[in-house]
């Protein structure tokens, strides 16, 4: 029997060679194709990959399979990132984007992800339609396609979607009051994706891993504090380094840091470009946040008299109220952000540029920022904790969780507790825990916010060692 071909809260991730193979890539595609021809007359699709092992390879097979359907195909030179793949889309009219990529996973995956003609992720309820009708076996002959040939033959076309995005960022931001600010700026592309975009743009950027290398040195691309260590060390050791900029694998997420090499979370990115958008830019917009992220961002709307909601975790979520509402700013904790003016898709290079010219045209350090979002908010401190549990502890603590089991953790007594999407603990009016499984990963991730780091971790171990039935004494 073949293998059951599942999309998770942002694709189909799996192993290369073990699940992610060039037949099931093709059993994939069949059906994308064959929905597509029940939706559109002439149908037609962009097709990419990033820097991951068997990127081209699986970009010429899902090619072979569409354009043997009778579907106009365009594809890319080269890697790119899902940005790239989603604005393409929207600019060139394509009924669907598709970037092979698996994002921030491990270099051992790659995966599938769908992208719809607006330039977003394709709706749940579209996503779930295709996967029903996967094929025990692709039902066409993919082996002898040449893509060179079907280049040649006008069967396929292809796109400059990385010159696309370029003109897009020099059409949207003042680059070259960024170039000429004088700060000393820096970029980590993790081995992703978006390794040639800050080059081109700003040249005397400080550069780390902005080279092809489909192992990603053995570490998973996300851009998160304990997988920038050695940004993080440069910085410190250098001391010459005004603001570092980190995107993963496909470029989609931001990682942040400041002059004294500290991990800059999202929570205050997102904090920091709603202040700059509408106080410094004059624009306005509904605020949507994903179930995870700080409620300071309530305190933030409510000095900007902005409207806001909260949405499942998942940016398809939040995407899906961009594209019918007018959105200043839609945000994810695990660092997916998209704001107005750009496509309802998650952009770290986008984030920080933005960013970059907030810290050039204030003149001002991006500690002397934050502290100006802190004047609205209150200063606080955010961290994660990913446990790697047995299912049946996991699934233990999960049914504790739904059964309100938990009234303290550690001193830490449980105020009120938010269910959207996980288990949200309010402790006070400062200080959050909460708790959720991983919808992709074998991980339960515990997430905590409060006015110091040392009181962070004190409640992430509290939290740990109650749920776990660890004794602390």
């Amino acid at each position: 029997m073949a293998q059951q071909i599942k999309f998770g809260t942002d694709g189909w991730r799996a192993i290369i060679a073990k699940d992610f193979t060039v037949e099931n890539v093709a059993r994939v595609t069949e059906a994308t194709g064959k929905w597509l021809k029940q939706q559109s007359a002439q149908p037609s699709i962009v097709i990419g990959h990033d820097c991951r092992f068997g990127g081209e390879l699986f970009m010429q097979t899902a090619a072979a399979v569409l354009v043997s359907q009778g579907i106009k195909v365009y594809v890319t030179q080269g890697f790119v990132s899902t940005p790239m793949i989603s604005l393409g889309a929207r600019k060139y009219g394509c009924d669907l984007g598709i970037i092979l990529t698996a994002s921030h996973n491990p270099p051992s995956y790659n995966g599938f992800k769908l992208k719809a003609k607006f330039g977003g992720p394709l709706q749940p309820e579209k996503i779930n339609e295709i996967e029903r009708i996967i094929p025990e076996t692709c039902t066409i002959d993919y082996s002898g396609f040449s893509l060179e040939e079907a280049i040649k033959q006008n069967g396929v076309e292809v796109l400059p979607l990385e010159k696309d995005y370029l003109d897009h960022v020099y059409a949207h931001f003042d680059i070259p009051a960024i170039k000429s600010s004088g700060l000393r700026l820096m970029y980590d592309a993790m081995y992703g994706a978006g390794q040639r975009v800050i080059p081109q743009l700003l040249p005397e950027t400080v550069l780390m891993h902005c080279d092809h290398n489909p192992t990603f040195r053995g570490q998973a691309p996300e851009p998160i504090g304990k997988n920038l260590e050695e940004l993080a060390s440069y910085i410190k050791s250098h001391q010459n380094i005004d603001c570092a900029l980190a995107t993963d694998g496909d470029a989609d997420r931001i990682g942040l840091y400041n002059s004294h090499g500290e991990f800059i979370d999202s929570h205050h990115i997102i904090l920091l470009l709603i202040h700059y958008l509408v106080k410094y830019k004059g624009m306005s917009g509904k605020v949507a946040i994903a179930f995870s992220v700080t409620p300071r961002v309530y305190k933030m709307c409510e000095h900007y008299g902005l409207e806001h909601t909260t949405t499942k975790i998942g940016f398809k979520d939040i995407a899906a109220i961009m594209v019918k509402e007018d959105v200043l700013l839609g945000g994810e904790e695990s660092g997916g952000i998209a704001v107005k003016g750009h496509i309802p898709e998650r952009d770290g290079i986008w984030m920080g540029l933005i960013l970059w010219e907030f810290m050039a045209k204030s003149r001002k350090r991006l500690e002397d920022l934050i502290e100006e979002v802190y004047e609205i908010v209150g200063p606080f401190k955010f961290e994660r904790s990913d446990l790697h549990l047995s299912e049946a502890l996991k699934e233990r603590i999960v049914s504790q969780c739904t059964a309100n089991h938990f009234t303290y953790f550690g001193n830490y007594p449980i105020k009120d507790t938010l269910t959207t999407d996980g288990f949200k603990y309010i402790l006070d009016e400062n200080r959050w825990v909460m708790i959720r499984p991983s919808g992709t990963e074998p991980v339960l991730r515990i997430y905590a916010e409060a006015p110091t780091l040392e009181e962070v971790r004190e409640i992430l171990k509290a939290t740990e060692a109650t749920i776990c039935g660890i004794d602390l004494k």
